[in-house]
């Protein structure tokens, strides 16, 4: 038995709103409705004398408090409620709740209608009222069609600005707005930088069509990061990286931190490899912030968060819980850094640590044993003429 009964309608900015006699006949004998302003103004001649309206504004927890007064609501949406849309909402807020859903074309089918473009293959994500993350990985991964939903921060242009600052040039974006309206609506092309440089009215979307593969090497170079006072000896070099990477399990992780990153190597290169990933970067070198910034400029890797001072005086709530961590500087304090990190790694995490000297490797065996964890790998490589690395994994 439903608790509440939601009738979510999606509809356009067309003025010529056009809907089926099933759906006429449920607005016709609706009691209570709902939507966003733009909406109500839009389907208002449609509604029966007495009709209740409830607006949909931030914050939802007012709204979703309005709505427990009714057992039925009649909700209008844009396009295809479930494609982003306030049917994913209810269903997250009132799980108890049965929906029907009435969609129409979502933006991003209407641009790709507009352009002629087969879209099976688009990669879409959404920016409205949310963070760059998504958008990022998919920018890393290349993907050759890209959908994207937009909002008043994060407008076309400032999304074109974030690409052109990573280096992100090689798209042809098309930006439609007020998709169905008559009057307003408009579709045009732009190369990043004219995009950047530009206005747009409200609402819009955009498709980014990939015109060439950035160049993406498993394995950076470290001759091509920008390092630490010029001194090569500051960064984890590429075979080390590497086996450094395997070890941590990246595939099935969620957060990494990265402590004692230095020039951002290791956070670079994991997020390069698996752009889902959370990567947060812990430096007490006040260089290591423009160093991280230059260098994921450099590899295209936008997303990683720094975090600069004494890593063991940092409010580490603060943060999202890891289920890796990298080890690559301790400042001779390691059995303290290890018992602050075992108290904040999730369960099944991992620790990688990467000792240059036999009394670290030594430390590093009794303190993790402290911890109440164990090596269960263990593997020493020689890179050209440098010192033996030993890279440790604690689980």
């Amino acid at each position: 038995m439903c608790k509440q009964l939601f009738h979510i309608i999606g509809i356009s900015d067309s003025a010529e709103i056009y809907f089926s006699p099933q759906v006429q006949e449920l607005i016709s004998k609706g009691k209570v409705f709902s939507g966003g302003v733009r909406h109500h103004q839009l389907v208002e001649r449609f509604l029966p004398e007495g009709a209740v309206w409830i607006d949909i504004t931030v914050p939802l927890e007012k709204v979703f408090r309005q709505y427990a007064a009714y057992r039925e609501i009649v909700v209008f949406a844009s396009g295809d409620p479930l494609f982003f849309g306030f049917a994913n909402t209810v269903q997250r807020v009132l799980p108890d709740s049965c929906i029907r859903v009435y969609p129409t074309f979502n933006s991003l089918q209407m641009l790709a209608h507009r352009l002629l473009l087969p879209y099976q293959d688009m990669r879409m994500v959404s920016l409205t009222g949310r963070p760059w993350k998504a958008f990022d990985a998919a920018l890393i991964r290349g993907e050759g069609m890209l959908g994207v939903l937009t909002d008043k921060v994060k407008t076309p242009a400032a999304i074109a600005a974030r690409m052109h600052a990573y280096g992100y040039d090689n798209y042809r974006l098309y930006v439609g707005e007020a998709l169905g309206n008559i009057v307003d609506e408009r579709v045009r092309e732009f190369t990043v930088e004219e995009a950047m440089n530009s206005e747009f009215t409200s609402p819009n979307c955009m498709i980014l069509l990939r015109t060439e593969l950035r160049r993406r090497p498993l394995g950076l170079n470290e001759s091509e990061f920008h390092l630490l006072n010029g001194r090569v000896n500051m960064i984890t070099k590429r075979p080390v990286r590497l086996q450094t990477l395997s070890m941590l399990d990246l595939q099935t992780r969620t957060v990494l931190w990265d402590i004692g990153s230095c020039t951002g190597s290791v956070s670079i290169e994991a997020k390069s490899v698996y752009p889902d990933l959370d990567v947060v970067a812990f430096e007490r070198r006040p260089e290591g912030e423009e160093l991280l910034r230059a260098n994921s400029v450099r590899w295209g890797t936008p997303g990683i968060r720094f975090v600069g001072g004494d890593f063991m005086e940092l409010p580490l709530t603060d943060f999202p819980r890891p289920d890796a961590v990298f080890i690559g500087g301790h400042g001779g304090r390691l059995p303290e850094l290890l018992k602050r990190v075992d108290e904040v790694l999730l369960p099944g995490g991992v620790i990688v640590f990467n000792s240059v000297s036999e009394e670290s490797l030594l430390q590093f065996y009794e303190e993790i044993a402290q911890v109440g964890r164990q090596v269960t790998e263990r593997i020493r490589l020689v890179v050209d003429a440098h010192n033996p690395i030993e890279i440790l994994k604690a689980e």
